[in-house]
């Protein structure tokens, strides 16, 4: 009599349990390797820190499903993220970079970094509006901090597309606004608080960087890289 076979029978009826047991944990065991080489920033020489002039009616976004202007229209370099945001309706500076910890350094709430905004309102601002946005304004979502304001010349600065409105007989003033928060339309919402709508808004600076590069203002839509010193700055501020 034949003798029987129990390994082939043992081989068929193995469970199948057994087997994502071990698959499962090498399915883990490789992202976990892979998420610490990923989180590994660039090295100081590898870093890439872009400063870019955005223009009104771009979105701080690389792709749009809707076909609007977006970073990529402007800037060809892989690998890089803004470093916070700026409304698609306002203007002004921008930092990129390839850095996940110097982004999320730049963007830290904790921090209060200074952002320097020049903002065109309707209307001719008293000294009591001004004193009420230095002091702190009641947003719907808290009083805001103390601010720095002044009183600026308009500055020479590029046309917008397409040009503000203004009404007829109405003066409009441009105001220097600083700011250590990151609300969403703050600026925007506080000079409406006090009775002066924003007509325009541009980011001059964060903190000690600016538009004003080398003793010339960042063409509007252009962009600039920051050299490995400056950058070391940045990494230690």
């Amino acid at each position: 009599m034949p003798a029987k076979k129990p390994a082939i029978k043992s081989k068929t009826n193995r469970s199948h349990s057994q087997r994502p047991t071990i698959n499962s944990s090498r399915a883990r065991a490789r992202p976990a390797s892979s998420r610490r080489r990923q989180s590994k920033p660039p090295s100081l020489t590898d870093t890439r820190v872009m400063l870019f002039n955005k223009p009104f009616d771009v979105l701080c976004q690389f792709t749009d499903e809707q076909g609007r202007q977006t970073l990529k229209d402007f800037i060809e370099i892989e690998n890089i993220y803004a470093a916070g945001r700026l409304d698609r309706d306002s203007e002004g500076l921008l930092l990129l970079t390839n850095n996940g910890q110097l982004q999320a350094k730049l963007t830290a709430p904790n921090k209060h970094t200074y952002k320097t905004y020049w903002v065109q309102v309707e209307g001719d601002v008293s000294d009591s509006a001004i004193t009420a946005l230095e002091t702190g304004v009641e947003l719907k979502d808290g009083m805001s901090l103390p601010a720095t304001v002044t009183r600026i010349s308009p500055p020479n600065v590029w046309p917008r597309n397409p040009p503000i409105r203004e009404r007829a007989n109405i003066p409009t003033t441009w105001l220097a606004i600083s700011i250590r928060e990151g609300r969403n339309r703050q600026v925007r919402r506080m000079t409406a608080h006090v009775g002066y709508p924003t007509l325009r808004l541009i980011r001059f600076s964060i903190g000690n960087t600016s538009l004003l590069q080398h003793g010339a203002m960042l063409a509007n839509g252009g962009y600039c890289e920051l050299s490995q010193a400056e950058i070391a700055q940045l990494l230690q501020s």
